[in-house]
């Protein structure tokens, strides 16, 4: 089920809404919410949810073992079994075909079907299963962790919330004195990130789609053509993922839930350290706290840091997708923040604008990466990019030109929708009509045959 849905949003929605605001109690509340998101998890694909359900109850049965005997290998099995689980669905035949690619050791294999979110939610349970190792989490009752795990805003690509952010709320009334003004800011929030994600990413998403699928069928690009569509992308990439997460806290706030903020308008960063601090931001402290930092981090000699750097970003990349396209671009990423720590070292700082520049142009480079898993075309395109030809412009329309400018810009200068809702709007009309006009049109609009999926349900 699609957020950006009809049946989502007029009917899954608000039959939960008002069934988690009309029972007595909290435990009937908490359990209201884990069956909804497994009603929400299955409508995908039904197959989904046995494993879902499984990795939720063995997660759940190691934590409690290991509270009652206090071993250690209790919990490297729990992360043991996670990693199995989203190595078999996710990297299974990657794997097998490095194998018969370096050793010619054929293992046959049918074609394996990505469960929804599983990079998500299993990631989640990695955390606690460390953090209860390190003495940081304690035992949380069975309904707690499900919903913990489950919770349907986030279920499915994030943000990656950690058990100390959230669980202590599912405890909470919510009906308290600020009850109204959380659901007002969460409507908010959730119509701008439908209305970023129909109007914006999706749109993006058909003008990028032409270019790259050009070049699958052996066209050709001129220099602006690839820049074109290489922007495309980016702006594509950024206003799909970042409409998820307000989409997503925005409903974590109509339940009385503060979900933790996933992107704080990267674009803008003059520095790959940066960037990294603004993008999918409860993805970037998990590689930092649960691989970064335990090898070495930067507080122990440049040689570990140069190792921690290429094995979390590489780690990164591979974790986005199982292909050789996404392990170069996080190979990249760590490449250019060992460079920038290098940098930083001579004390040099360059202008803030030409900062900038630099950054921006090798994250947009690094999306080509991301979109075109075939190295050959990639390279291609990136070539194009940098070597200026004479071939005509393809489909450069002066009013998409004019939209992807204007975007850009939004995009950089412009406030995030968090912010949006959260400070700069106004309990009063002057609010409520265009957010119900905003809201209203994304409805028809997503009626019309424009379910588009989000970008990271695939990773």
């Amino acid at each position: 089920m699609l957020f950006n849905s009809q049946i989502f949003i007029l009917v899954f929605l608000p039959i939960t809404i008002f069934t988690y605001y009309l029972l007595p109690s909290q435990i009937l509340r908490i359990r209201c919410l884990i069956i909804s998101s497994f009603v929400f998890y299955a409508y995908w694909d039904i197959r989904f949810l046995p494993l879902l359900i499984l990795s939720i109850c063995s997660n759940w049965t190691i934590s409690i073992v290991f509270c009652a005997l206090k071993k250690n290998w209790i919990i490297y099995i729990g992360i043991a079994l996670n990693l199995l689980s989203i190595g078999v669905f996710k990297y299974y035949g990657f794997f097998t075909d490095i194998l018969l690619e370096f050793t010619q050791i054929k293992i046959s294999h049918s074609e394996i079907i990505l469960p929804l979110g599983i990079s998500f939610f299993t990631f989640q349970q990695i955390s606690y299963l460390v953090d209860l190792k390190r003495n940081q989490a304690g035992k949380y009752k069975f309904e707690e962790f499900a919903l913990f795990i489950t919770f349907f805003p986030q279920l499915i690509a994030g943000p990656i919330v950690r058990h100390n952010e959230i669980i202590n709320q599912f405890s909470k009334n919510p009906f308290s004195q600020d009850m109204h003004e959380k659901i007002s800011r969460g409507i908010i929030l959730f119509t701008l990130g439908l209305g970023k994600k129909v109007f914006l990413a999706d749109e993006f998403g058909i003008i990028n789609d032409e270019g790259f699928q050009s070049m699958f069928h052996g066209g050709e690009l001129s220099t602006a053509s690839a820049w074109y569509f290489a922007l495309s992308y980016t702006l594509q990439l950024y206003f799909d993922f970042s409409a998820y997460s307000d989409m997503a806290i925005g409903l974590g706030a109509i339940f009385g839930f503060q979900l933790p903020m996933n992107f704080n308008s990267p674009y803008k960063s003059s520095n790959l350290q940066e960037f990294w601090r603004r993008w999918h931001l409860t993805l970037s402290r998990f590689f930092r706290d649960y691989l970064y930092i335990p090898l070495g981090g930067s507080k122990n000699g440049y040689i570990k840091y140069v190792i921690a750097a290429l094995i979390t970003m590489t780690l990164c990349g591979l974790w986005h997708g199982a292909g050789w396209s996404f392990v170069l671009w996080g190979f990249l990423h760590g490449c250019g923040l060992i460079i920038y720590h290098l940098w930083q070292k001579t004390g040099f700082k360059l202008p803030t604008l030409v900062a900038w520049l630099i950054t921006f142009i090798f994250v947009v480079c690094g999306w080509v990466l991301f979109k075109v898993e075939d190295l050959n075309i990639a390279f291609d395109i990136l070539n194009k990019m940098f070597v200026i030809n004479t071939l005509p412009i393809l489909r450069l329309y002066d009013q998409n030109l004019m939209i992807l400018i204007i975007a850009l810009i939004i995009s950089i200068f412009g406030p995030t929708n968090y912010q949006l809702a959260y400070e700069k709007a106004k309990n009063n009309n002057l609010t409520l009509y265009p957010i119900s006009f905003l809201l209203f049109v994304s409805i028809l609009w997503v009626g019309g045959e424009r379910e588009i999926e989000f970008i990271y349900f695939q990773f």
